[in-house]
């Protein structure tokens, strides 16, 4: 990539990663890089449509992944949430006292102290 984009030069790249044979760097622009051999051209090499087939389906079976692991975690929190839910059930009459308080929302003291100087 720094090669291909004019950062350094082969020599440069050779010296910085320690690559030992000239060739090295030539077989590996020929394999990985942009630059159409074939047409002595920069502009990267069209896909063809099974290239780009192949691609989306990866694309397709990685979003799948990740749906599945989200909808695992949000399943996993509403577990969470019952079970909470039923402990504080069982601990208020296990104690007889109430754990959930019935708050209403209130500004707070410098809320308030904000508001009467506006």
């Amino acid at each position: 990539e720094e090669i291909e984009s004019g950062r350094l030069e082969r020599l440069e790249a050779s010296h910085k990663y320690g690559i030992q044979a000239r060739s090295t760097i030539t077989q590996w622009l020929r394999k990985y890089g942009n630059f159409d051999w074939e047409n002595l051209s920069k502009e990267p090499m069209a896909k063809t449509p099974e290239q780009k087939i192949l691609e989306l389906e990866a694309k397709v079976k990685l979003l799948e992944k990740q749906k599945a692991r989200a909808e695992h975690l949000a399943e996993r929190a509403d577990k969470k949430v019952i079970i909470f839910d039923m402990l504080v059930d069982m601990a208020e009459k296990e104690y007889d006292i109430q754990i959930r308080k019935n708050y209403k929302p209130e500004l707070s003291k410098a809320s308030k102290k904000n508001k009467k100087r506006q």
